[in-house]
């Protein structure tokens, strides 16, 4: 087998990447739109018990972190869990792997510039949405041209403003429920009135109480810790990986338990559950409550109305241009590693002098310009489809990550090679994982998700055919 870590020294990733920059960057992958404006259609199906599904969502998601963090302190190598699959489970998984999760960032790339674009627009109605969101891209791709350290440092500081962000809204939530300022309807009580904790029962006669609302909401609150995988895209350019990833890795949990639990309980303690809609969120509702507030600057009375609309606006969009950040950072590392297995054209594993994969940045950036095309002109029908393939993507990604380091363990233990990061109670956490997602499948079947699981064995057949077709190109060149 190919040793993909047998290269020329001026061919090989630069480790540019510090410990903050790994820190903030684990961090800027729990933290989006899918906390900042996502939770309200997962808390109008499961009512408040949707904080004991983000809890239990978040714990699956640190066994998955903790598998593959092992793998990468153990090997960090570029291409992540598409290289372990693909050396330690078979050439189609590798290849399958990789070109399955440059997909979804794709994907999801062109669904964060569209939003970036609608963002820019609250400000500058002037402006069409197809130029800023041109703007950012070519903004993000060239920064991104620079180096790794560039990309890192800018990551640091969209993830800065997002964690501000929810620790001052944390803050000023435990604030208005001690003081009294949130008004009568502000109390803890909010948590069981109204139903009780698990008041959303939809497949009950009444609608009333029990389990099922939480499950029906469970697998949208999985897809909001969709990019928590980042971590392990960068071992390859981190700075003494063996320390950095087991750090920032472990420090996921609580900042789940902090970050998406914690807001949450602080957030529906200040008003009813059944005042959130799916177009709301919780973090709407404590910005909401300033409105009465106003303050006077250089002699003039500046009303919150206002002022509420401008942060909000500057916090998901600086959540977005992030996830976009990301996502052009991982696509290029992915193509990457898939042209050093040889899935990929060769041309793509070539860097410039600063070691960035710049041919892979820039075939990943034509991918997205003509998702950006296609956005505009495609029929709503088809968008729909586009987004049940990054649903599909999701799940198939997470899966796979799991199941490859199963089939890690086992090699190593043959080998009789004891880890560096060992995995949170391997094996059970794997199968708890697999058990997991697998549920995660069946409610998304019974729950109008159905044409996702419908699309993951098409897709998988799709990549097998082009998987076919590279193997015998690769036969053709021996």
């Amino acid at each position: 087998m190919k040793q993909l870590n047998e290269k020329p020294e001026e061919n090989k990733l630069k480790r540019g990447l510090q410990n903050r920059h790994i820190q903030l960057i684990a961090l800027g992958g729990a933290i989006g739109t899918g906390l900042f404006l996502g939770i309200g259609p997962a808390a109008v199906l499961a009512g408040p018990s949707v904080i004991l599904g983000y809890a239990l969502a978040g714990i699956i998601a640190f066994f998955i972190m903790r598998q593959l963090g092992e793998m990468v302190v153990e090997e960090p190598v570029s291409g992540s869990f598409s290289h372990f699959a693909y050396k330690y489970w078979g050439p189609f998984a590798g290849f399958a792997s990789g070109w399955n999760y440059w997909v979804l960032y794709i994907l999801v790339s062109m669904s964060e510039l569209t939003a970036i674009g609608i963002y820019v627009h609250f400000w500058w109605p002037a402006i069409p949405l197809w130029s800023s969101s041109l703007f950012f891209f070519l903004a993000i791709n060239a920064l991104n041209l620079t180096s790794v350290k560039v990309y890192g440092e800018a990551e640091f500081w969209f993830s800065i403003v997002k964690v501000v962000a929810i620790i001052a809204m944390i803050v000023f939530g435990v604030y208005l429920l001690i003081s009294g300022d949130g008004g009568e309807q502000a109390s803890i009580q909010n948590l069981w009135n109204d139903g009780g904790f698990f008041a959303k029962g939809l497949l009950s006669s009444d609608g009333k109480g029990g389990f099922q609302g939480l499950f029906s909401a469970i697998a949208l609150i999985m897809f909001s810790f969709g990019g928590l995988e980042l971590i392990g895209i960068t071992a390859a350019e981190a700075e003494q990986p063996e320390k950095t990833i087991p750090k920032a890795t472990n420090q996921v949990i609580y900042r789940i338990l902090i970050f998406y639990v914690g807001a949450l309980v602080i957030l529906f303690s200040l008003s009813p559950w059944k005042n959130i809609t799916t177009d709301s969120s919780p973090f709407v509702m404590v910005f909401d409550s300033l409105k009465g507030f106003q303050f006077n600057l250089f002699g003039n009375t500046i009303y919150f109305t206002k002022v509420i609309a401008n942060i909000l606006n500057m916090i998901v969009l600086t959540a977005a241009l992030s996830v976009y950040n990301s996502c052009v950072y991982s696509n290029s590392r992915m193509l990457f590693g898939l042209a050093e297995q040889g899935n990929a054209p060769a041309f793509l594993s070539k860097l410039n002098k600063n070691h960035v994969p710049l041919r892979a940045i820039f075939a990943s950036g034509v991918f997205v310009a003509i998702c950006i095309v296609i956005n505009k002109l495609m029929p709503e029908k088809a968008l729909e489809i586009l987004i049940s393939l990054v649903v599909s993507s999701l799940m198939i990604n997470w899966l796979m990550i799991t199941t490859t380091h199963l089939k890690f363990r086992q090699r190593k233990r043959v080998e009789g090679v004891k880890t560096k990061f060992p995995s949170f109670i391997y094996p059970l956490s794997n199968y708890i994982c697999l058990v997991f997602l697998t549920g995660i499948l069946v409610i998304m079947w019974i729950t109008g998700l159905k044409v996702s699981v419908e699309l993951i064995p098409v897709w998988l057949i799709l990549l097998y055919l082009c998987y076919l077709v590279v193997k015998k190109g690769k036969e053709k060149q021996m």
